[in-house]
């Protein structure tokens, strides 16, 4: 999963040299928060937002094949 989402993430952003993927697991769900250069957010969360709820669908969709829990966090 986290492959998948340093993927997407880099596609999305100019400075790929700033993205910093991290994962925590905790209590059977596994966080994975995203950090991204401060001009490039923009570009992650996207207009109202949708951007950022792709991510956390298609997350959601493969922990459910997966029989896994995932959260997306984006960090300013």
């Amino acid at each position: 999963m986290l492959e998948l989402v340093t993927y997407i993430v880099e596609q999305l952003v100019e400075d790929k040299s700033a993205v910093n993927i991290t994962s925590e697991q905790k209590d059977g769900v596994e966080t994975i928060t995203i950090r991204v250069a401060e001009n490039d957010i923009g570009k992650v969360i996207g207009k109202q937002g949708k951007i950022a709820m792709a991510i956390r669908s298609l997350a959601k969709a493969i922990g459910i094949k997966q029989g896994k829990r995932y959260n997306i966090e984006i960090e300013d």
